[in-house]
């Protein structure tokens, strides 16, 4: 549906209304109009404020050392990640991309950033740049190789667009040299560059 755009008047009151006053506005709206209950808006800025890499590398690490929460990560990401405190609720949809030999992801977003968030944080600076949107399109095997990701020949690398409507995170694959280890041993070797492909996880030498 079409809008009105907005008068000289309105827009010099945006322009001057300190944000603190626009957010109380909005609040006072959406409440009334029941859109949003009152509890939700300080539940999700303190969601917003402890999502981090640190959950995504948590996620990984459970989906290694436990088979059936891998396949429910995979089947349904969205009940998978709530078992760490994560609602995706009025969030874009989250796609698990699972790296096995021969098959590598990337992560773009070739508009602007779209990034899961919730459960991954905030995208890092190169994530938002243009030349790696371009780079990851038209050169991802070469783009990888600068970062030190070499992988094996006949590697298939599948370029993923993240959207507005659809967020996606990776799915790694778990280094050799771990068997035993436990979650927490395991999630401190996940960084955020290995849950978006750009780099892979390893064992310390």
């Amino acid at each position: 549906m079409a809008h009105a755009p907005l008068s000289a008047a309105d827009r010099k009151l945006l322009e001057t209304t300190p944000p603190e006053a626009l957010f109380a506005a909005l609040k006072r709206v959406l409440f009334a109009k029941g859109l949003v209950a009152p509890e939700e808006i300080p539940a999700q800025i303190a969601q917003t404020e402890r999502a981090s890499p640190l959950i995504g590398a948590q996620i990984v690490a459970r989906a290694w050392t436990d088979p059936a929460y891998r396949a429910l990560l995979l089947a349904e990401p969205a009940r998978a990640v709530e078992a760490f405190g994560v609602s995706l609720t009025g969030a874009p949809p989250l796609g698990v991309l699972e790296n096995r030999p021969g098959q590598h992801h990337l992560i773009v977003c070739t508009l602007c950033s779209c990034y899961p968030r919730a459960v991954l944080g905030y995208p890092p600076f190169w994530y938002k740049s243009a030349a790696y949107r371009a780079r990851a399109v038209r050169d991802p095997r070469g783009l990888l190789a600068e970062w030190g990701t070499v992988l094996p020949a006949g590697t298939e690398i599948t370029v993923v667009d993240s959207t507005a409507d659809y967020r996606w995170m990776v799915l790694p694959m778990r280094p050799s040299g771990t068997e035993g280890w436990d979650e927490a041993r395991l999630s401190a070797l996940v960084r955020v560059s290995d849950l978006i492909g750009m780099t892979v996880p390893e064992a310390p030498a």
